[in-house]
C-alpha cells in the first residue's frame, strides 16, 4: 500500500535531482546576469518554493485577490486564503498549456492526464470498470488523401520513389523519380517533388473540414455495425454503442491525421460500461472501420467565386489493429497493450500545429500562404465594396491559417469512453488537498482507496466557495527566471523517467530471482 510515510522511506537507488546540476544552455548576458542575480538573491529559497509549487511551470498566471469559504448552515468563515498571504503578492498558477513546445512542465501533466484517461477506457481505473478490458478494441490511423507526390520514407530502407516508366517527369519537367533512401530527419521528408504539381488549395479546403469528415466517420461507423448486427441504427443504443479517444497529429507534408481508440460496447446502461455483444469481435470491428473509413464523403463547397466544389474523402492508407492481438512495429514478438497506444495518444496529444508547420520549409511557407490567401478570398469581392460571403463557411479561415486550416480540436473522445480531463483535475487537487491536511496532521493516507470519492462530482455541499481574483500577468519576472525554472523542468522530467526505468529494473530483477527460487525448488 502507496502511502504518505512510503515518501520518506529510502527505497531509491536513482540520485537525488538535487545531487546534479541543473543543464542550462548559453544564455545571452544579460539573462545570464538575471539568472546569478537570483541565485544569489536572499529570497532566493522562497522563490524556489514558489516555483516548485507551479511544477516548475515556464509561463505561470498571476493573480491576486482572496477566496473564502463559508459553513452554509452557520454562514461561519471556515478558512480563507489570499494572495497578500504569499512572499511574493502574488498567487502563482499553471498556465496549463498542453504544448510541450510552449512549457514542458504542464505539457508533462497533460501528458500524464490524458494518458490516465485514455488508459482508463482500455483497462478500468479511475472509476470505469475493469470489464471495459473485455470488450473489442481497434487502434485506428486515418490519414488524409494525396494532394501531390511527396518524398518519404519506405519499408524495408526502400527508395523513395523509383519508378521506371518512361514518363518518368510531370507536365512542369520536374522527375518524379527519386532513388534516394531517405531517413525520417530527412528535410526531404514531405516535401513535393514537384510543388506545381501539389494541389495546395485542395489541401487546405481537406484541413477546414477535416473535423466534419470525422463526424461523418462516426455515423458511418455505428450504421456499419448496427448492419453487421441485422438491426437498424435507431435500434443500436439497445444492443450496442461505440466509443472512442480521438487524437490529431500533423505529418510531415503538413497534413492532419487521425489516430483512434475505438472501442464497441454493449448497450447503454447507467454507469455506460457494458459488456459487448458477442457477434462481434476486435478483427470484425477493425473491418467494419475500414469500411466506415472508405464510405465517408463530403461535398465541401466554393471557397470563393470562381472556385470549384470538391468531394472530400479520407485517404487510402488506413491502419486498423486489434489491440492484444496485434504485433508492435518495433517488436514483432509482443502484443499491442493498451498501456502502449495509450502512451502513443497521449504523447500525440502533446505536439502541436507549431511542432510542425512551423519548420522553414518552401512547402510549409506555400501552404501558409495557401491558407491566407483563401480566406481573404472567402471574404471579399474584387472590391472592398463587394463583400463575399462574410458570414460563409470560411469566414474564420484566417484565423485558423497559422494551422495550416485545422480548425478541430487534437484530443477528443465520446461522452461515455472514460472520465473527463476536467475530473482527473478536479481529483488532483482534492488529492493534494488531503496529502497537505495529511501532513499537517502526521496521519497515513491511501489515496487509492480515495479514488473514488477524488473522482466524485458530488462532493461535500455543506460549505460555499466565495472567490474574488483578477489577472495581473503572465510569466516570471525576467528572462533569467524562466531559464532557471525550465531547466528545472527538464531536470525533473529526467528524474521520473530515470524512476520509471529504476522500478522496471527493480520488478525485473525480482521477477528473474522469484524465477531462479521456483527453479530451484522444483
Amino acid at each position: 500500500m502507496s502511502t504518505i510515510d512510503d515518501l520518506d522511506r529510502p527505497r531509491r537507488t536513482v540520485p537525488p535531482p538535487e545531487d546534479r546540476p541543473l543543464d542550462i544552455p548559453d544564455l545571452a548576458p544579460d539573462v545570464e546576469a538575471q539568472l546569478v542575480a537570483r541565485l544569489l538573491s536572499a529570497d532566493f529559497e522562497q522563490w524556489s518554493t514558489t516555483v516548485s509549487r507551479v511544477g516548475f511551470c515556464a509561463h505561470p498566471v498571476r493573480l491576486v485577490g482572496r477566496t473564502d469559504t463559508f459553513a452554509k448552515t452557520t454562514g461561519e468563515l471556515v478558512r480563507s486564503y489570499s494572495s497578500s498571504d504569499e512572499p511574493s503578492g502574488v498567487t502563482y498558477k499553471r498556465c496549463g498549456n498542453r504544448r510541450a513546445s510552449e512549457c514542458e512542465s504542464c505539457s508533462r501533466q497533460y501528458a500524464a492526464d490524458m494518458f490516465h484517461l485514455i488508459r482508463a477506457g482500455v483497462a478500468g481505473g479511475k472509476g470505469v470498470p475493469a470489464s471495459v478490458g473485455d470488450n473489442p478494441l481497434v487502434f485506428a490511423t486515418l490519414t488524409a488523401p494525396s494532394f501531390g507526390s511527396v518524398h518519404g520514407t519506405r519499408a524495408n530502407s526502400g527508395r523513395c520513389r523509383p519508378r521506371r516508366d518512361d514518363g518518368s517527369r510531370c507536365p512542369h519537367g520536374t522527375t518524379v523519380r527519386c532513388m534516394t533512401v531517405h531517413d525520417q530527419d530527412d528535410p526531404a521528408v514531405g516535401q513535393p517533388l514537384c510543388g506545381d504539381c501539389y494541389d495546395y488549395d485542395s489541401h487546405v479546403v481537406w484541413q477546414w473540414w477535416a473535423p466534419e469528415l470525422w463526424r461523418r466517420f462516426t455515423i458511418a461507423l455505428r450504421r456499419a455495425v448496427a448492419h453487421h448486427l441485422g438491426i437498424t441504427a435507431t435500434d443500436l443504443p439497445d444492443v450496442a454503442s461505440v466509443q472512442y479517444a480521438k487524437v490529431a497529429e500533423y505529418q510531415l507534408r503538413g497534413a492532419v491525421h487521425f489516430h483512434a481508440l475505438i472501442r464497441l460496447d454493449g448497450p447503454k446502461t447507467a454507469d455506460g460500461f457494458a459488456p459487448a455483444t458477442a457477434a462481434l469481435t476486435a478483427p470484425v470491428l477493425a473491418g467494419l472501420v475500414q469500411h466506415a473509413v472508405a464510405a465517408v464523403r463530403f461535398s465541401a463547397p466554393p471557397v470563393h467565386d470562381g472556385d470549384a466544389a470538391r468531394m472530400l474523402a479520407f485517404g487510402a492508407q488506413v491502419d486498423t489493429r486489434p489491440v492484444r492481438t496485434s504485433r508492435r512495429t518495433d517488436d514483432p514478438d509482443r502484443e499491442l497493450t493498451p498501456e502502449q497506444v495509450a502512451g502513443y495518444l497521449a504523447k500525440y496529444a502533446t505536439k502541436s500545429a507549431t511542432d510542425t508547420t512551423t519548420k522553414n520549409t518552401h512547402h510549409l511557407r506555400r501552404l501558409h500562404a495557401t491558407a491566407g490567401r483563401l480566406a481573404r478570398q472567402a471574404t471579399s469581392g474584387p472590391s472592398p465594396e463587394l463583400a463575399i460571403n462574410p458570414d460563409g463557411p470560411y469566414a474564420l479561415l484566417g484565423k485558423w491559417a497559422p494551422s495550416l486550416g485545422f480548425r478541430g480540436h487534437f484530443a477528443t473522445k465520446s461522452r461515455r469512453y472514460s472520465v473527463t480531463l476536467g475530473q482527473l483535475r478536479r481529483a488532483r487537487q482534492r488529492a493534494q488537498a488531503r496529502i497537505a491536511e495529511a501532513n499537517r496532521a502526521g496521519e497515513r493516507l491511501d489515496l487509492r482507496q480515495l479514488e473514488a470519492e477524488l473522482l466524485a462530482d458530488d462532493q461535500d455541499d455543506t460549505t460555499l466557495v466565495i472567490g474574488h481574483w483578477a489577472y495581473a500577468g503572465s510569466g516570471w519576472a525576467n528572462d533569467g527566471e524562466t531559464a532557471l525554472a525550465v531547466a528545472a523542468a527538464a531536470r525533473a522530467r529526467e528524474y521520473a523517467q530515470e524512476r520509471v526505468a529504476d522500478r522496471q529494473h527493480r520488478r525485473m530483477k525480482g521477477a528473474s530471482n522469484a524465477s531462479t527460487k521456483i527453479g530451484t525448488c522444483g
